[in-house]
């Protein structure tokens, strides 16, 4: 028994269990796993903006259950997340860019930005539908 504890550790981390995958996250791969809880989703650049729909990963642009309308863009890398959101606050309402941090967040490649601080729930179904 004790030769097979080692080796069983060495497969769980060759499966990946307990290692978070560096691969990007992508529009095509969330957008299903969106769609089971929230409404009006969407990929086409033309509805989900400017900023969204020229992301190298792909755009989505969704409604959660509470109304609360969520924007995320898929960058190419974690690298290249602070220039996305640098133009989502440049590009923000004035009003809006004194509270930006209250409605953005960051996961790896994807910068989500809310139109009003995101419930608990919310937030959580977004972050668990970001998929590569």
């Amino acid at each position: 028994m004790r030769r097979l504890v080692p080796f069983l550790l060495v497969a769980a981390l060759a499966a990946g269990c307990g290692a978070r995958s560096n691969t990007p996250f992508t529009a095509t791969a969330s957008v299903a796993c969106l769609k089971k809880t929230f409404t009006h989703v969407s990929t086409n650049p033309a509805k989900v903006g400017f900023i969204a729909g020229f992301a190298a990963n792909g755009g989505v642009i969704a409604t959660s259950p509470a109304g609360n309308v969520v924007t995320i863009a898929f960058t190419d890398s974690a690298d290249t997340v602070a220039s996305t959101e640098n133009a989502f606050k440049l590009h923000a309402p004035r009003a809006l860019r004194p509270h930006i941090g209250d409605v953005m967040r960051t996961d790896r490649n994807a910068v989500i930005v809310w139109t009003t601080t995101p419930s608990d729930d919310d937030e959580s179904t977004v972050e668990g539908c970001l998929a590569s």
